[in-house]
């Protein structure tokens, strides 16, 4: 039997963003069997907007599984953050949540380039550092995979892990939204499907070179394309 899937991301939520996200978790309830949520879960990182979330989450009747992304980082409390919202979600870390027949795992993820222009860990150390936080986040990512052992896999990102899903975006920002250092792990495991926010003005979906499908699932480039329904569904 299939499993219904929706996910979005990029909800930025602010301490005046009560009551917008009701009716879409009420919609989301109705038609999907879980909700995946890939970060920049907050606008600031603060406590106050974590607790309006957890609060519009009481409107979701189905399983909420998400990451963070940099939004929630902003002021170093993403683990009073993550505190809040385990009431009403499940925040991923190095361990997999199983739903029904579907192993699901997540990251942040990070910046670095895609392909040829891959950033490299060479010069300042400063860069040095920017290239291996990329390299922690995909080593994360693998160890998170290699305790999976179901036949069905999905990846939750904040960062894009190709290209293809930020194109949309300003060439000049593309190192900072994503890296295929992340894609390596999601195609040596045979992952089912990846979503991923964060490139609020890029494309909506792609693939790996292996052809698992990438989905960008940033809440404000899907109001764009589907403003009745701002987030993805599909059946696994």
């Amino acid at each position: 039997m299939k499993t219904r899937i929706a996910a979005m991301a990029d909800l930025h939520t602010t301490q005046d963003s009560q009551g917008i996200f009701r009716s879409i978790f009420v919609d989301i309830s109705r038609k999907a069997d879980i909700l995946l949520i890939a970060g920049d879960l907050t606008q600031d990182g603060l406590l106050e907007e974590a607790e309006i979330l957890s609060e519009e989450l009481s409107f979701c009747k189905i399983p909420v599984v998400g990451v963070l992304g940099n939004h929630d980082f902003s002021t170093n409390q993403q683990e009073e953050i993550k505190k809040i919202l385990y009431q009403k979600m499940h925040i991923l870390d190095n361990r997999p949540y199983i739903f029904k027949d579907i192993g699901i795992v997540g990251a942040k993820g990070f910046g670095g380039g895609f392909d040829k222009h891959l950033t490299e860990p060479y010069g300042e150390q400063i860069l040095k550092q920017f290239v291996f936080e990329a390299i922690n986040e995909a080593i994360k990512l693998e160890e998170a995979l290699t305790k999976l052992e179901t036949e069905k896999k999905i990846v939750i990102l904040h960062y894009s892990p190709i290209r293809q899903t930020v194109v949309g975006e300003s060439l000049e920002i593309y190192p900072m939204l994503g890296t295929n250092r992340l894609v390596q792990p999601i195609d040596d495991f045979g992952v089912t499907a990846v979503f991923h926010g964060h490139a609020h003005h890029g494309s909506p979906e792609g693939k790996t070179q292996k052809g698992i499908p990438v989905y960008n699932v940033s809440f404000p480039l899907l109001l764009k394309i589907q403003p009745q329904k701002p987030y993805k569904i599909i059946d696994i």
